[in-house]
């Protein structure tokens, strides 16, 4: 009788999170259930038994940059797993790298788990009664924050985008759930909270707002009960991907009282009617100017952070001049701009009116100079205000963090001198120096 004998050390994985804050969630579940099962996870590609490469398939360019990076696994070694957004292009993806070990698609956690257990199996003397993974699961984030993931998938068909073909449709995750993990991340030391989907305000939509339990209390499957049942957690809760249905209106007193970040990311995408329309864009109607002035005189504190596109199908120079006019108009604190990029499979691709190159690179440097003067004078009326930073890092330069303006990674820094010695996840109270375009310098109170 044969006797299967357990490998001396644990199979180490190699993990590359390509892409959004969502597929950075899926990415953390994956390792997760690996760590459960007594793999190792490994920086390095010579170190590893096989490298899952988690893609991101949103533009061309992040395409490109999934292929490349599988091409450099496979170079450096060799057993190479795909999963996430670009994996529901199996055959674009084989025709580029056919000697890759398994293709999936997003959110297939297990199919992922499965096909490292063909090339690299579980030890089998690992317990996972007693190697604990810690409660909060992998975080590949740093300590002190984290994005919580509210649902999968999107009900809205914009004619520019493919998440829904590659997500699907919205499913909202379980209230209780949600809270639940809120809880551990609150209690493994998270001091700010990401809260991130496809579309932040439908949650609950899907299962018509079902009252869910969380620590024996009632709470609604809601975007205002969700934020209310957070604001108890004594931690920053900052909100991603707001699309500006009307019960928006109803975080703004929660925002005000303090309970969560006065901090809102709406995706607007454009400001002409006629360019909405063409991009088949939900929630959005003339009236937004005059919300948004509502919110700021109910929360004189709430940041606004959007992204748009300049140069899709149809655009004119009268269209773009209403963008900016718009801008001037809203106010917007935090903007980023993409020039418009055809997606395969989206329905923009058949618009006609297709804007030059060169006429989409002048509407992006007109666009950039616009909005950095309004950002530029936004961040210069801070100077002399006390505000909370939270610390990120610490260098020989000194502190780098973040105040209740500024998401991780896509915002601005403030850069913090102190006389006494900082440490990621500190938060103290500065008082703003200087500011530029982007970013504040402060010192420590």
């Amino acid at each position: 009788m044969s006797t299967v004998t357990a490998p001396a050390v644990a199979p180490k994985v190699g993990f590359v999170s390509l892409g959004c804050p969502k597929a950075l969630v899926d990415s953390e579940r994956i390792l997760t259930q690996l760590r459960m099962e007594g793999y190792e996870v490994v920086p390095t590609y010579q170190d590893a038994d096989v490298v899952v490469v988690n893609t991101c398939g949103f533009i061309d360019s992040a395409k490109a940059e999934s292929l490349e990076v599988i091409g450099e696994a496979i170079a450096e070694n060799g057993r190479v797993i795909v999963t996430g957004c670009m994996g529901v292009e199996e055959n674009a993806i084989r025709n580029v790298h056919p000697s890759v070990l398994s293709v999936t698609g997003p959110q297939q956690y297990e199919q992922v788990v499965n096909a490292v257990h063909e090339v690299v199996p579980p030890r089998q003397d690992h317990n996972p009664l007693i190697d604990l993974v810690p409660p909060q699961g992998i975080k590949l984030t740093p300590r002190h924050y984290a994005y919580l993931k509210i649902s999968e998938g999107c009900n809205h068909s914009c004619s520019f985008c493919i998440i829904p073909s590659m997500r699907g449709k919205l499913v909202s995750r379980p209230v209780g759930d949600v809270l639940d993990e809120a809880q551990r991340l609150v209690k493994a030391g998270v001091k700010e909270l990401l809260v991130i989907s496809q579309d932040t305000s439908a949650y609950g939509v899907d299962v018509k707002y079902r009252t869910g339990f969380w620590n024996g209390q009632p709470v609604k499957t809601r975007m205002t009960e969700l934020c209310q049942a957070l604001s108890t957690l004594g931690v920053w809760v900052r909100l991603h991907y707001v699309y500006p249905y009307p019960h928006v209106d109803e975080l703004i007193p929660l925002m005000a009282a303090g309970k969560i970040l006065p901090y809102l990311d709406i995706p607007f995408q454009h400001a002409s009617p006629k360019v909405l329309k063409l991009m088949k864009r939900p929630a959005f109607e003339d009236r937004t100017l005059a919300r948004i002035k509502q919110w700021r005189e109910l929360c004189p504190e709430l940041v606004i952070r959007s992204t748009f596109i300049v140069g899709f199908p149809g655009e004119t120079e009268e269209d773009f001049q209403y963008l900016l006019d718009w801008l001037t108009e809203a106010q917007l604190d935090r903007v980023g701009c993409f020039q418009y990029s055809p997606v395969e499979g989206a329905p923009a691709n058949a618009l006609a009116d297709i804007v030059p190159d060169e006429v989409k690179q002048d509407r992006w440097d007109r666009f950039m100079a616009h909005q950095q003067a309004i950002s530029a004078a936004r961040l210069q009326s801070r100077v002399g205000r006390e505000i909370e930073v939270l610390i990120d890092e610490v260098d020989e330069q000194g502190a780098i963090g973040r105040c209740f303006y500024d998401a991780p990674e896509i915002d601005g820094n403030v850069y913090v001198e102190a006389d006494r010695p900082l440490h990621p996840g500190d938060k103290v109270m500065c008082r703003v120096t200087e500011a530029d375009e982007y970013d504040l310098w402060a010192t420590a109170i």
